[in-house]
C-alpha cells in the first residue's frame, strides 16, 4: 500500500513520539523504499538525533531525509562524475526547500536557543517536552517534503 503524504507525515510524528529520535523517525517513515535494511539504517542514523548527538547542529530530521536520498540514488565507489552531481543536486533541492519552509537547517535555530546544547543526556519525552518544541512538525514535514520529492522525480511510486 502506498502512503500518502499526510500519511508518512504522521507516521514520522508517531515515530518520534515513540522515541526514536528525529533522524531515525523519519528514516523509518520510509522503510517501505529502502534498499537496506531499515532498522540497520536506523542505527546508522541514530547519533544524528538533536542536531548531531544534541550539539544542535543540522536538524535531524534533515538528515534523515539526506539518509534516504543517499539510500535510493548514492553511490559506494569513489564517485567523481555525474552519480555525484546528481546525488548533490537533489539534495540541495530538498534542503532548500526545507529551509524555504522552516527558516533554517540548524537544529539550535529551529528551536531558537540562544546558545550550543551540548548535554548528551537526551531530555524526557513528557507533555512539556512536546509542548515546548516544534519538533513533531519538524519531522512531519521532513517526511512530507522528502515523499513529494521522491514522487515527483519518480524515485518511489
Amino acid at each position: 500500500m502506498q502512503n500518502t503524504s499526510k500519511a508518512r507525515k504522521q507516521i514520522a510524528i508517531d515515530y518520534f513520539k515513540e522515541g526514536y529520535n528525529c533522524t531515525q523517525a523519519v528514516v523509518m517513515t520510509f522503510k517501505d523504499v529502502l534498499t537496506i535494511d531499515a532498522k540497520e539504517l536506523c542505527k546508522i542514523a541514530s547519533p544524528f538525533g538533536g542536531g548531531i548527538s544534541r550539539m544542535r547542529e543540522t536538524c535531524g530530521a534533515v538528515t534523515g531525509m539526506v539518509l534516504i536520498l543517499g539510500n535510493l540514488i548514492g553511490y559506494n565507489t569513489p564517485e567523481m562524475g555525474e552519480k555525484k552531481h546528481e546525488l548533490y543536486k537533489n539534495t540541495q533541492e530538498i534542503l532548500k526547500i526545507f529551509e524555504n519552509r522552516y527558516g533554517s537547517l540548524r537544529c539550535g535555530v529551529l528551536l531558537n536557543l540562544k546558545e550550543k546544547h551540548s548535554d548528551p543526556k537526551p531530555s524526557e519525552r513528557d507533555h512539556s517536552f512536546f509542548l515546548n518544541r516544534p519538533c513533531p512538525e519538524l519531522i512531519g514535514g521532513a517526511a512530507e517534503i522528502l515523499e513529494e520529492y521522491l514522487l515527483s522525480k519518480g524515485l518511489i511510486k
